[in-house]
């Protein structure tokens, strides 16, 4: 009976480290590496996104959609090998992912990492691409600027922006797209490597904001932790 008790201890002890345990990825780019940091808080894109990293899914891939002071998107098994100047943003895994909404909590930030996803009139369900990700850049706001934003989102959505505050400070000094929180599902950030985000997102790009020279994703490995 006591072996069968220190048994169960351990199990749980094992089961409660492993909840525990905190998943960091390594992504080599073509310009530079960055670490990023996954969140336990939604277990079903923090899996799946170590999924596609051993798998090397997102190996050899593209940032195919750039826009300045917003964010850089890549994740498209299309554009693996894909011909210059070719239109991207249409390919994925066949399944998507259950939205894990956690805007007062994990919003837009500068530098979180996020589902991509298809548009409410095809998706009213507003699930992930299984493969398709963004990375936040933004940009900082004044108060006034915030203020006036937040009523023009509310007057063109006809829908209330919340916005608590933590995430007031955060965009008033650090930055972010406040627009997208409570649409798309943040599940990581950057730890270290932001630079490569910033000279990413300054990329030269065409009208289909690709860039003119690829910026691809070398390879992504688990980082121990």
């Amino acid at each position: 009976m006591r072996r069968l008790y220190i048994l169960l201890l351990l199990l749980a002890l094992l089961v409660s480290c492993t909840s525990k345990r905190e998943y960091v990825v390594r992504m080599h780019t073509t310009e530079g590496v960055m670490d990023l940091k996954l969140y336990n808080e939604t277990p079903k894109h923090r899996d799946n996104f170590v999924k596609l990293v051993k798998e090397h899914t997102l190996d050899s891939l593209l940032f195919h959609r750039v826009i300045k002071d917003f964010m850089i998107q890549g994740g498209d098994p299309y554009s693996r090998n894909a011909a210059p100047g070719k239109l991207l943003g249409d390919g994925d895994l066949g399944y998507t992912i259950e939205p894990e909404f956690m805007p007062e909590k994990h919003f837009h930030r500068r530098g979180v990492l996020a589902a991509a996803r298809e548009g409410d009139d095809v998706n009213p369900e507003q699930r992930s691409s299984a493969s398709q990700f963004y990375i936040v850049w933004g940009q900082v706001f004044t108060p006034e600027q915030l203020e006036k934003y937040k009523a023009r989102y509310e007057e063109r959505m006809k829908r209330k922006m919340n916005i608590t505050p933590e995430q007031y400070e955060v965009y008033t000094t650090i930055g972010g797209t406040p627009h997208l929180d409570g649409w798309y599902t943040v599940f990581g950030e950057v730890v270290n490597g932001l630079e490569v985000v910033d000279r990413i997102q300054n990329s030269e790009c065409d009208r289909n904001d690709r860039p003119l020279k690829d910026v691809r994703i070398l390879n992504v490995e688990l980082l121990k932790r």
